[in-house]
């Protein structure tokens, strides 16, 4: 056997220290607490497995939803109609919105002490310095300095990681694998980090940090009369059957086959290494950011962004959903059939921030091809046919068991309610949910549910609304003869007409953008997730 040489090793870790050094003058120039990621992309990018595919850490990460996070319009509209509601409450309010959405600005600002503002940043722009680590969005600090204490406990909800202290001098930067001296060299020179070893990366509660959300329901004058469980898709996981077989990391970051490299400047090659590219179930948001790319200063080219758009679609369409047709027949001038919707994540279908909804279009043909009867339309304006929300913002529509017009449409969403029970889309305001009856994950039991995800509504007591599906029944009056023919979709869109239009009455420049931009959009707001058809 070969001697090793003991003077190798630290050779090694010299002669890539001094790699650091590579740099662009201005990056090794930055001192910043929390680095950004343009230092991490310099030796995380242009990396392929032996098979030739790109799995660069940097070019994935870059036109995902995580990445553009502070540049999303919709979340920039949305703080702005808030603070404007509340107006005394202004700061508070962009400081608690950027913890998650512009977290290594949040946490630079959280060690200087004080709090993250977020208008008197906009727009944002690449080209300023001070801007780099607000436009940066859920980069690779957030995560990675991120320490294990307490991650998937109430104590780290709401985006309320554990960092080290800035002036600790040997600050860890944690990754899934041992590190090696070359690696540990590189880190310590160029960020001044301490590379380690950490499993908490690969586990739910990581994600649970800012993917579980309460929000301080707040009255007129601006003063916490309440809590309100916005976005709780990490406890819907820890109630469902996924939480002893499948974690977050599992399905939103997808496996790369065989083993590839982490890093350049021979990098050892590691099994089990996951792409950066986080899908997830927001198209429509990467759609706008490759349209209006140059206004929101987007960094990826719009066709990156139009590919990831695309990805997220593919996501959505293979691992979401599945849809059946059962018991057909006619019987009295009625055709009756049964669609049942099986739930194939993690957590409620839809989940996590409300504007987003799924709903069943169905349409009956005769034999000519003509449609006889059609439930759940999509409108070229993004609206649904006979849903009672889109055309009204004060009502909503019911869950159906039986759905026996065409009026009637199967809608899985959450409907907001404030103190005296009216409908919203104001977060601040909302105190309760009036329904709530997002597809279940398998294994979703309605009755023990705590009451921050509790099914709301007439789909608490529908015994075909059970965990991991939803059957939802139709009677329809047929007086055609002959053949007929049945289609169901499962139709999904993140931000619904009226979580959109009811931005309209606010002045302020964001509102109004993202209203003009819904509008252009609409027709591409919604996508089919999965289909079935029958006939008798």
């Amino acid at each position: 056997m070969a001697r090793r040489n003991p003077i190798r090793p630290l050779v090694l870790a010299l002669t890539l220290a001094s790699l650091a050094f590579l740099m662009p003058a201005a990056l090794r120039a930055q001192k910043p607490p929390f680095p950004v990621s343009t230092r991490c992309v310099t030796c995380h990018n242009n990396l392929k497995t032996a098979k030739g595919q790109d799995v660069s850490i940097g070019s994935a990460w870059r036109t995902s939803i995580m990445a553009n996070s502070s540049r999303d319009p919709y979340w920039q509209a949305s703080v702005r109609r808030e603070a404007l509601d509340h107006a005394s409450a202004a700061s508070s309010i962009e400081n608690e919105c950027a913890t998650c959405h512009m977290p290594v600005q949040h946490l630079a600002d959280k060690a200087a002490g004080h709090d993250t503002v977020v208008f008197s940043r906009l727009p944002l722009d690449a080209a300023h310095d001070a801007d780099e680590a607000a436009l940066d969005g859920v980069s690779c600090s957030a995560c990675h300095e991120a320490q294990p204490a307490g991650l998937g406990t109430p104590d780290s909800y709401n985006g309320n990681l554990t960092v080290a202290p800035v002036d600790q001098h040997d600050r860890p930067i944690f990754g899934p694998y041992p590190p090696d001296a070359r690696a540990i060299a590189m880190h310590t020179a160029s960020a001044g980090l301490t590379l380690a070893q950490s499993d908490h990366l690969r586990q739910a509660g990581l994600c649970g940090s800012c993917h579980t959300l309460y929000t301080t329901t707040l009255d007129a004058a601006g003063k916490p009369v309440g809590r309100f469980p916005e976005q709780m898709p990490y406890v819907e996981w820890l109630h469902s059957d996924y939480k002893d077989k499948q974690i977050c990391q599992q399905c939103h970051m997808p496996a790369i086959a065989g083993s590839a490299p982490d890093a350049l400047f021979n990098s050892p090659s590691h099994d089990g290494l996951r792409l950066h590219s986080f899908p997830g179930a927001n198209f429509f948001m990467q759609t706008l950011l490759s349209t209006h790319h140059d206004e929101l200063a987007v960094n990826p080219k719009s066709t990156e962004l139009d590919s990831a758009a695309a990805e997220t679609r593919k996501f959505l369409q293979s691992q979401t959903a599945h849809l059946s047709l059962s018991a057909l027949s006619v019987s009295n001038g009625k055709l009756a059939f049964a669609v049942a919707v099986q739930n194939l994540t993690g957590h409620k279908f839809p989940t996590a921030f409300p504007s987003r909804r799924a709903w069943l279009h169905v349409t009956v043909s005769d034999a000519s091809g003509h449609i006889v009867f059609e439930s759940g339309k999509l409108n070229d304006d993004g609206s649904i046919a006979g849903n009672l929300n889109d055309a009204d913002p004060a009502r909503y529509s019911p869950h159906y068991t039986t759905i026996t017009a065409p009026d009637q449409v199967q809608i899985f969403e959450p409907i907001l309610g404030d103190a005296q029970d009216h409908v919203t889309t104001a977060l601040l305001t909302a105190t309760h949910y009036l329904k709530d009856n997002r597809i279940l994950p398998a294994g979703f039991d309605k009755s023990t549910a705590s009451p921050d995800i509790a099914v709301r509504g007439k789909a608490a007591t529908d015994p075909d609304f059970t965990g991991g599906s939803a059957t939802t029944r139709y009677e329809i009056p047929v007086s055609a003869p002959g053949r007929l023919v049945v289609k169901a979709e499962l139709l999904y869109q993140p931000v619904g007409f009226r979580w959109a239009h009811n931005l309209a009455p606010y002045k302020a420049a964001e509102p109004q953008r993202f209203v003009g931009y819904y509008e252009q959009a609409s027709r591409q707001s919604a996508i089919v997730i999965a289909e079935a058809k029958g006939s008798l």
